[in-house]
């Protein structure tokens, strides 16, 4: 594979300062490398909240790795990057551990790489090292602070920036949940909140709704996987009852379209795996399943 897992015998810092490119399947890396402007840059970056995540495509040997920019500038350069950018390379599940050991989020990196004509994907050439800019530090450390959000009538909620949305504990009919909607501008988050308020203020019903959804969908399934016993050691039949009593709803998302999904812990209904129920306002719940 690549330089960095050759030799046994070489030592860590010699393996570090090979290329990505070397030993690699040449001709897929050379053809994705084609993307991007043939000149090698010495780049400072700030990665974002995620680190490095890898997936593979289609018949490819390689996998395509890549992880989210903050922020990029130039060594010899003063001007800074402010745009989303993402940084990308091919490898195997080795080299994808090795990166997200290295590459931390929310830290500061130093690398060769090729940008591609708009700047906003970057071709990583090497391994990267820690970096320092004081410009870069200030960046990082603004990037780092809470960002909060207070919406009338239901609380204040946090943004989770691995995932780009902002997240509150709610009391749902005596029990704290996690309400949640997508980070959009202003308008669209006032009409997400709208949505929440409408659920809340209907909670009783809403709740017996979408635990009704459940059960129509999903009370078959649950007799197929279910391990409950009788008194004399038989398979139980589980009610439609006991199906809803046993989800525990665990969180709330709302969007701004009025639509929303209820997710529930399964009550060991599924071995484990969640509830979820989705629909909107206007039509009430229309789908259910369970996943994970």
């Amino acid at each position: 594979m690549f330089g960095l897992f050759k030799s046994k015998g070489e030592k860590p810092e010699e393996k570090e300062r090979k290329p990505l490119s070397e030993g690699t399947k040449s001709s897929q890396f050379k053809e994705f490398a084609a993307q991007f402007a043939p000149e090698e840059l010495s780049i400072l970056a700030v990665i974002g909240p995620n680190g490095f995540s890898g997936a593979k495509v289609g018949q490819d040997d390689l996998w395509r790795l890549s992880t989210g920019l903050t922020a990029w500038m130039e060594e010899d350069s003063p001007d800074i990057h402010r745009e989303e950018t993402e940084l990308v390379s091919l490898g195997d599940e080795r080299l994808l551990g090795f990166l997200r050991q290295r590459t931390r989020p929310d830290f500061i990196i130093k690398f060769r790489g090729r940008a591609s004509a708009d700047g906003r994907r970057i071709l990583l050439l090497d391994l990267p090292e820690p970096g320092f800019d004081p410009d870069l530090k200030a960046i990082l450390e603004e990037q780092k602070k809470p960002v909060t959000l207070w919406a009338d009538g239901l609380g204040t909620f946090t943004l989770d920036r691995r995932v780009k949305w902002f997240a509150a504990e709610v009391d749902w009919l005596g029990t704290q949940v996690s309400l949640s909607f997508d980070q959009e501008d202003e308008e669209k988050m006032k009409k997400s909140q709208t949505t929440a308020r409408a659920l809340l203020a209907g909670a009783e019903d809403w709740d017996r709704r979408v635990r009704e959804r459940a059960a129509d969908e999903l009370l078959e399934l649950a007799n197929d996987w279910s391990q409950d016993m009788d008194e004399d050691g038989q398979a139980a039949e589980v009610t439609r009852e006991q199906f809803i009593q046993r989800m525990e709803l665990e969180a709330i998302e709302v969007r701004e379209d009025g639509s929303f999904q209820f997710w529930f812990g399964d009550g060991d209904l599924f071995c484990g795996h969640s509830i979820w129920v989705s629909g909107d306002l206007e039509n009430g719940p229309d789908e259910a399943n369970m996943e994970g």
